[in-house]
């Protein structure tokens, strides 16, 4: 079989762009964090969520994409959220930060905890989309990487790749990184045929994000 090509994701249409824009523009709220499976909302309509290891970039990506400057908490510390966070986003659907991984500062049991957690979440939620997975694109796919995507895979959730951070390396090394992770999603089957590159601070592919979640079904 062939390897999948694993292209970025193409840039969307103007109305998609507008649906993206218009829905993100409404009403977002922190609904609650969790911590245990029984403490979920109501499963009651679509939803996605953000997975990444710590320091990758996943609060400040939350920020840029709702278009609120501390929606998700950012922190110098690694493993610093501990819980399930959703929000509401219009009504509509929720959007689910994960807890970071990888947490080198973090006892162990509460990592286990962690991890455990994770895995409940991923095996046991109908009404979970899509799973976006952040990837720093200075250092591309790591072991700690491999470990979510391989639970994704057996939960037979689908997930993308953004890569973020792309304004802090030159275009050379953007290009090794995407052959780099195209390679590591070849062994991924529940992977999302498509790459998406981000920078938070400088506003790339947030409206192309957008346009992906929004036209969602």
């Amino acid at each position: 079989m062939a390897p999948l090509p694993f292209p970025l994701t193409p840039h969307p249409t103007p109305e998609d762009i507008e649906a993206g824009r218009k829905l993100f523009a409404g009403d977002v709220d922190f609904v609650k964090g969790v911590v245990a499976m029984p403490g979920l909302p109501p499963a009651d309509r679509l939803e996605v969520c953000f997975a990444g290891r710590s320091n990758v970039g996943k609060s400040s990506l939350i920020n840029a994409l709702t278009g609120r400057k501390a929606l998700a908490r950012t922190s110098n510390t690694p493993g610093r959220t501990q819980e399930i966070n959703y929000f509401d986003v219009g009504g509509h659907f929720f959007l689910v930060d994960l807890p970071g991984y990888g947490f080198a500062e973090a006892p162990l049991p509460i990592v286990k905890q962690w991890q455990a957690l994770l895995k409940a979440y991923l095996s046991g939620r109908a009404t979970l989309r899509r799973a976006f997975v952040l990837v720093d694109m200075r250092h591309g796919v790591k072991k700690v990487d491999h470990d979510i995507m391989q639970l994704l895979n057996q939960s037979a959730v689908t997930f993308q790749v953004v890569l973020t951070k792309a304004d802090k390396i030159g275009m050379e090394q953007q290009e090794k990184t995407l052959a780099q992770v195209r390679a590591a999603l070849q062994q991924h089957p529940a992977a999302y045929p498509e790459i998406l590159v981000t920078s938070s601070e400088k506003g790339d592919g947030i409206a192309t994000l957008r346009a992906l979640i929004a036209t969602m079904q």
